[in-house]
């Protein structure tokens, strides 16, 4: 199964109208429509792979391009090839000599990277037979660690310092495999507090997310302090002082704002406060860090973090407290995996962002192995969750009493539906043709 050649790569712009119902709402992107560079790849002896990329509607045809830019490097390449040397696949995917320049490893040509080493990891897990978190905890830690790319992150952390960590997380593998079959990962909740959402809907949401068990809510902060104010003590009032309540900004302040903004905010209690300032700034949030330590609020950053030497530098400089990577904004697992063994030996716990069109289905996987391979702790450690738009896929995230099931289907749940996909097409897919032909595009 790993020796066909990868005869094909398409693919598409999918685009999801989120934005008409304001679904995804937030201080910085009021109008996103949730959307995917989605990408198909198949080998000569018909075997597939499916990968997707996650951007909020206008710039996902320049991360098309760069996706078919990139697919002179994969083309004519066996599974055996990449997967046998996957960090020399990595690099040469990441690092092409001329290509490289409009990165290096971050941006749009890191986007188009990771969408394309996803559908090789959901291709590699439906040869193996295994969910992708399967294939993840049943390797050898030897062979996991060929599919890191150690450059410019030992200082932090060296090969043989990775290679300790796996073996040294051997013991009680298998009880918490178990206990996560049978319990599932704990989730929080961002889908009854979008930026957009009117007090009545947000309260309707929280009453119905409670009474289904939810115990962890998020919600979107940053456009107006009063505002803020009003919606955090609602929604602390209806959670109750046991339940835990983070915020999120998306961004939004200065370094000196974001301090003053957020302790205007501390009487509700916020477990963290996530991207209070530019996503690049790693001394500024070591600054707000260090300032809102003494009111025991954390800082949480990631989803726009570049790749793994930003996530290095953040830890080295103490500048967050949790950890939030992204199954898509880095490069796919290969650079997924280096953070969380880093986020491990830096004892920082891992906490991924999903909030988007597919980053549930594909991060499940990943929080799932760092737990039962990596850390070996749920200590402050939850995985988020927004109920949008799992109908699309084939094998949609399950969610039971506020936990993740692990996935059973073969591969990285990265599939849609191909209605979904042709329905959904910018500009010419049904859905869209309707809403341009109303709004006389």
């Amino acid at each position: 199964m790993l020796k066909g050649k990868i005869a094909k790569l398409a693919v598409s712009d999918v685009r999801f109208p989120t934005s008409l119902e304001q679904h995804g709402s937030d201080a910085m992107h009021a109008n996103p429509d949730y959307s995917a560079a989605y990408v198909v790849i198949e080998t000569d002896d018909g075997l597939k792979g499916y990968g997707i990329t996650f951007t909020v509607g206008r710039g996902t045809e320049i991360v098309v391009c760069a996706v078919e830019a990139l697919s002179t490097l994969v083309i004519g390449k066996t599974l055996e090839d990449i997967v046998s040397n996957f960090s020399g696949f990595y690099r040469c995917l990441t690092s092409d000599s001329q290509m490289r320049w409009i990165g290096p490893e971050k941006g749009v040509i890191q986007l188009a990277s990771a969408a394309i080493l996803n559908a090789i990891w959901d291709m590699w897990a439906r040869a193996e037979g295994k969910p992708l978190w399967k294939l993840l905890v049943d390797m050898d830690p030897k062979q996991l660690i060929r599919c890191i790319d150690f450059r410019y992150i030992t200082d932090a952390l060296t090969e043989q310092e990775a290679l300790n960590l796996l073996e040294k997380a051997k013991e009680g593998k298998q009880q918490r495999e178990e206990e996560m079959l049978k319990e599932g990962y704990p989730a929080y909740t961002t889908s009854c507090a979008w930026l957009g959402y009117s007090d009545q809907q947000l309260t309707q949401l929280c009453s119905t997310a409670l009474t289904e068990g939810w115990t962890k809510f998020k919600v979107k902060v940053g456009a107006d302090l009063q505002d803020d104010i009003r919606r955090c003590s609602l929604i602390r009032k209806m959670i109750g002082p046991e339940n835990s309540l983070m915020i999120d900004a998306n961004q939004r302040w200065d370094v000196a704002e974001a301090i003053s903004y957020v302790t205007k905010l501390a009487e509700f209690r916020p477990l963290w406060i996530e991207e209070p300032t530019c996503p690049d700034d790693i001394l500024g949030h070591a600054a707000i860090s260090k300032a809102l330590a003494p009111l025991g609020i954390g800082v949480a950053t990631g989803e726009q973090c570049h790749n793994r030497v930003m996530f290095k530098q953040f830890l080295q400089a103490s500048a967050l407290q949790f950890v939030q990577i992204d199954s898509c904004r880095v490069g796919s697992v290969n650079e997924n995996l280096a953070i969380m063994l880093m986020a491990a030996k830096f004892r920082v716990p891992v906490c991924p962002h999903a909030g988007g069109v597919g980053l549930c289905e594909l991060v499940q996987h990943l929080i799932l192995f760092d737990y039962i391979s990596v850390s070996a702790s749920l200590e402050n450690r939850m995985c988020e969750y927004v109920d949008h738009l799992h109908e699309h896929f084939k094998s949609p995230t399950v969610i039971r009493n506020a936990h993740y099931m692990p996935p059973k289907d073969p591969g990285f749940s990265s599939e849609m539906f191909d209605e979904s996909v042709q329905k959904h097409q910018f500009p010419h897919g049904e859905v869209w043709r309707s809403i341009l032909e109303k709004n006389g595009s």
